[in-house]
C-alpha cells in the first residue's frame, strides 16, 4: 500500500460531465473536474477480482489510454480501492471506449463504500450508453449538504457489458476528494476557494 503523501495529482479545472436524457452516461473526451478537488488514489491500495495476464490493475493507473484492465472471470467484475485511513471522496471518473472495446465496454456500474469487504453498501448505480471518454460519477447524496462520502474503502463493480459481453475493459480510473482546508485554526472544512476567501473576519 502506498504511503499517505501530502502531494496529490492536481485536477484540471472545468465542469463535470452532465448526464444525457434518460440518465445514461456517454463520456467526455476531456478529463475536467472542479479545481477544489484533488486526486486521492496515491493514498490507496488497488486490487481487482480477476485479470488477463498483462492487463492487470496497474493498467488502470498508468495514465495511458492505450492500455486497459481486462477481467477474466464471472460477473460482476470488481475494482477495490482501500485507504489507510478514512477519506472524503466526491467523484469517480472512468475512461471507457465503446468504439475500441465494443462488447467489453461496461453498460452498468455499481459503486459501493464501507469500512471493508464485510460491510460494503451500494451508494450509486449508473447506466452507460456506448460511452467514449471520461465518465464522471458523483458520489454526493440526494441531500445538497451531502457533498462527499467518508469511507475506508470504495468498490467499483461492473455489473453488465454492452452486447452481453462477459469480460470487461476499463482504461483508467481516478478518484477525487475535496482539497484540505489550509486556513489555520479554522474549525470548519470549506471545499471551495470562495468560501475560504471569506472565512476570516478582518
Amino acid at each position: 500500500m502506498e504511503s499517505d503523501g501530502e502531494e496529490e495529482e492536481a485536477a484540471t479545472p472545468g465542469p463535470t460531465t452532465p448526464a444525457p436524457a434518460g440518465g445514461r452516461l456517454k463520456g467526455c473526451p476531456e478529463l475536467s473536474v472542479d479545481c477544489d478537488m484533488r486526486e486521492m488514489a496515491k493514498t490507496a491500495a488497488w486490487s481487482v477480482s480477476s485479470c488477463k495476464p498483462g492487463n492487470g490493475v496497474s493498467s488502470l493507473r498508468d495514465n495511458s489510454l492505450d492500455t486497459y484492465w481486462q477481467s477474466d472471470g464471472a460477473q460482476p467484475h470488481l475494482v477495490n480501492i482501500q485507504f489507510q485511513k478514512k477519506v472524503q471522496l466526491q467523484l469517480v471518473v472512468l475512461y471507457v471506449d465503446f468504439k475500441l472495446d465494443e462488447s467489453y465496454t461496461p453498460s452498468k456500474i455499481s459503486i459501493r463504500a464501507g469500512d471493508g469487504f464485510h460491510n460494503l453498501k451500494e451508494i450509486k448505480t449508473v447506466d452507460l450508453l456506448k460511452p467514449v471518454g471520461w465518465v464522471h460519477v458523483s458520489l454526493s447524496g440526494t441531500d445538497p449538504r451531502e457533498t462527499f462520502i467518508h469511507t475506508f474503502m470504495l468498490q467499483i463493480a461492473v455489473l453488465a457489458n454492452h452486447l452481453n459481453g462477459r469480460d470487461t475493459h476499463v482504461r483508467q480510473i481516478k478518484i477525487y476528494g475535496p482539497r484540505p482546508n489550509h486556513v489555520p485554526h479554522q474549525p470548519f472544512h470549506f471545499t471551495s476557494r470562495e468560501c475560504i476567501m471569506y472565512s476570516t473576519v478582518r
